[in-house]
């Protein structure tokens, strides 16, 4: 009777698997800390791309005083406002009132009839519209981008390095509470540890993807709104092959955590073995902001299981990558994924049942 009961009630690995999955979801989706942050970080998604539409779409306007005939030069040009003053003195006048930034007056002595006052600084673009620039032909060029290219590597890589953190601590804070607790036993007595490792990743990597899909639609919605369309048309290509890389190299990291996780018994010394996970983490995001218009750098990166989510949407956005890099890119990330993911299973695997002092790296990869 026992032994009947035993079977029909046992877990299949599929079942297994969902239920710790099923519990790791449940958990963050009642946390009302985890809906309010998560809440707050689409409004600020939201507000920073409508913002950046508005910014871009509102010129800015260049106040200068000008008398009558150097006033001409500046007829028909925008983003300028032009107030006529008699001479030179009513001129220089309203520049140190403050209330113009640059004056146009006539002058003979200069070799092109006019003078620009300016108090500390004269306008750039004040200058720019006087001055005659030659074509310019480079051989070596810069990536193209500027300000784009940062904003993106900011975007992309904020996005990246927040996401592992916010799912990937917790899992190894809960790998920790249930070894102190002694939860992990009975746990084992029900689901194998290999099983309970695939739970727990798939559960927060459900939530992770869900957010990030979140963030696309309310940044789709945002670029919408503010008639940033243009760029909504280029960016949905990286913005897919960002979500791909992510997807992997989140479980790359998801194990990483549950294994450092699995390694102390306390919640104390949990910090000293995840901080390598972290640095993994962090580090591409500093080196596409630091490094983004580094052609080679970005290159390299864009190879790197924990910097490609950040770098290859990048070069792909800025056409700078061809149609087999992504590709060749991800067939690395899904090779180190499974060696990763096969290590710190077996890490987990041999640490669990552990107590007390810190668990050795290379005793937990032992049998």
């Amino acid at each position: 009777m026992t032994t009947s009961t035993q079977a029909t009630t046992a877990l299949s690995p599929a079942q297994g698997v969902w239920l710790v999955a099923e519990r790791e979801l449940s958990t963050k989706l009642r946390s009302k800390a985890y809906l309010i942050s998560t809440g707050i970080l689409l409004l600020m998604a939201l507000a920073g791309v409508i913002w950046a539409g508005i910014a871009s779409a509102t010129p800015s306007i260049t106040h200068v005083a000008a008398t009558s005939s150097a006033s001409a030069v500046l007829d028909g040009a925008e983003g300028f406002e032009v107030t006529e003053v008699a001479d030179r003195a009513a001129a220089e006048k309203l520049v140190a009132d403050g209330d113009v930034e640059a004056a146009l007056i006539d002058d003979e002595s200069s070799a092109t009839g006019i003078v620009v006052i300016a108090d500390k600084e004269a306008p750039q673009s004040l200058v720019m519209m006087l001055s005659q620039s030659p074509t310019v032909g480079l051989l070596n060029p810069e990536p193209a981008g500027g300000g784009l290219r940062y904003i993106l590597g900011i975007a992309f890589g904020l996005v990246f390095m927040m996401s592992a953190i916010t799912f990937g601590t917790p899992i190894a804070t809960s790998v920790v509470e249930e070894k102190q607790t002694r939860v992990i036993e009975i746990l084992l007595s029900a689901i194998p540890a290999r099983l309970l490792l695939a739970g727990k990743v798939i559960g927060n990597t459900i939530l992770a993807i869900s957010q990030i899909l979140l963030l696309v639609v309310v940044g789709t919605i945002g670029l919408m709104v503010s008639g940033q369309t243009a760029v909504l048309q280029g960016i949905g290509g990286p913005i897919a092959w960002f979500a791909v890389f992510f997807f992997f190299g989140f479980i790359l990291l998801a194990a990483m955590f549950a294994a450092a996780g699995s390694l102390v018994s306390r919640q104390e010394d949990v910090g000293a073995t995840m901080t390598p996970v972290m640095y993994l983490t962090m580090i591409p995001y500093f080196l596409v902001i630091f490094f983004g218009d580094n052609p080679i750098v970005m290159t390299v990166l864009s190879y790197v299981p924990f910097s490609a989510p950040v770098a290859m949407p990048i070069r792909l956005f800025f056409d700078e990558a061809a149609w087999w890099e992504p590709l060749a890119s991800l067939v690395i990330m899904l090779v180190a994924c499974a060696i990763v993911v096969l290590l710190g299973a077996k890490i987990y695997e041999n640490s669990l049942l552990k107590m007390g002092a810190r668990v050795k790296f290379r005793d937990a990869l032992r049998r």
